[in-house]
């Protein structure tokens, strides 16, 4: 009887680990989306050169002025704590290196009245827009392919995206990042 027992289980356990490798290997619907998020070369800043977006004081801003400067691109909400976290390092990070060609912009996947209250409340030293829901598109065409914020995006003068980062990121990090990119 214990035999069977755990020759049913073993049985069951092979399945479990096959249809695991049939639809990981296979059938996995993100396939695809998980090497484009990290080959950098695939993704394109052309949506994101091509927007307009508000600013908390409700001024269009047009992303090209941007083009020609090393932009970490951050997405980010009100209501999301690692994503506030990560502001006072931000506004370290374009205070410091604003001087050297790199923008710091804080992209609000949130409505342009919290962002508007949220700005008023906390101030942050860079430029802040209002995407709403097109943020979250532009996200996923600079490789959040998992919808999560915050998101970090790093973009070289040319216009090419050099590197992304899925969560909180600091100061420390991106200046590894940022170093390469600066002028010797």
């Amino acid at each position: 009887m214990l035999k069977k027992i755990l020759s049913n289980f073993g049985y069951l356990a092979i399945m479990l680990a096959l249809g695991f490798a049939i639809y990981y290997y296979f059938l996995s619907p993100n396939a695809t989306l998980k090497t484009y998020a990290t080959d950098h070369s695939k993704l394109s800043t052309q949506s994101l050169f091509a927007s307009k977006l508000s600013n908390p004081d409700g001024i269009i801003q047009d992303l090209s002025q941007f083009k020609g400067k090393i932009i970490v691109l951050n997405f980010w909400a009100t209501w999301c704590p690692p994503c506030r976290e990560e502001m006072p390092e931000l506004s370290e990070l374009y205070t410091e290196y604003k001087n050297k060609n790199v923008v710091v912009l804080g992209m609000a996947v949130d409505e342009l009245a919290l962002v508007k209250e949220f700005s008023a409340t906390t101030p942050v030293s860079y430029p802040l827009l209002a995407a709403e829901n097109e943020g979250m598109v532009l996200g996923n065409d600079l490789g959040n392919d998992k919808g999560v914020l915050p998101y970090t995006v790093i973009i070289n003068e040319s216009g090419a995206v050099v590197d992304t980062y899925f969560g909180r990121i600091n100061k420390s990090l991106l200046e590894t990042a940022l170093r390469p990119l600066l002028p010797q």
